[in-house]
């Protein structure tokens, strides 16, 4: 098992954000948690990455419980998250930000590397290499970020709303480019308000509801889940 979360509670002064969350994530799988908006799903990336405490509850990472480590160790431990809103450095240049990716690595060799795969993936990324970050696209910004989490070298890509304010052509583009990275080896756990998109790249989902999960199952088996299809699915 790459990542358990073991019955999470967490709270935003008297509010009860996260109410007994309980997950898995095997190694190579991408698992998507979907939900309204305020439903915990960032709440619950936030928590396995350190920069919310949990009152209550266990995040086991294979076999180790990160749930107290402070957040860059979890980072060197391999677990990165790529933020909602993408939240890129404006003033830094696109290599500037996929070098602040890498800023817990000490081996320059392996760090060009890892730049060279990510130029793969987002090939407009290295025409864009001396350009300032703000000045990028949305959809830029968006592999943008998502490159410079890669250069953390994850094992478990956190994915926060990658396709949000994305147009419908670059949403496409994203989602195939998360295959991509998965296909290499990389586990996702993606929270996305883009339930069918989700749920097309998932192996397995798990409905999130005001704190609480609610219905888990493979991505098929939720796809053609009334309860989702109505709520979330945009069907009658």
């Amino acid at each position: 098992m790459l990542l358990e979360v073991q019955n999470l509670n967490v709270y935003y002064g008297a509010i009860h954000a996260l109410q007994g969350v309980s997950f898995n994530v095997e190694e190579g799988e991408i698992i998507a948690l979907i939900g309204a908006n305020g439903a915990g799903k960032s709440t619950t990336l936030k928590t396995i990455s350190g920069l919310i405490r949990p009152r209550s509850g266990n995040i086991v990472l294979r076999g180790d419980s990160i749930t107290t480590l402070p957040a860059e160790e979890i980072v060197r431990r391999g677990v990165v998250q790529v933020p909602e809103g993408r939240k890129i450095f404006a003033p830094l240049t696109v290599q500037e930000n996929l070098e602040m990716g890498a800023y817990s690595r000490r081996d320059p060799a392996e760090i060009r590397q890892s730049m060279e795969r990510v130029f793969k993936s987002f090939p407009r990324l290295k025409e864009r290499l001396s350009q300032y970050g703000g000045t990028l696209s949305g959809g830029e910004q968006q592999m943008l970020a998502i490159g410079r989490g890669l250069m953390a070298r994850p094992r478990l890509l956190l994915l926060d709303e990658p396709s949000m304010g994305l147009a419908p052509i670059l949403v496409e583009e994203i989602f195939s480019i998360i295959r991509e990275i998965n296909a290499q080896g990389v586990s996702i756990l993606l929270v996305e308000q883009n339930a069918l998109m989700a749920l097309s790249v998932a192996n397995r989902g798990y409905v999130l509801e005001t704190g609480r999960i609610v219905l888990a199952g493979t991505a098929d088996e939720l796809l053609h889940n009334p309860l989702v299809i109505q709520a979330y699915l945009g069907g009658h």
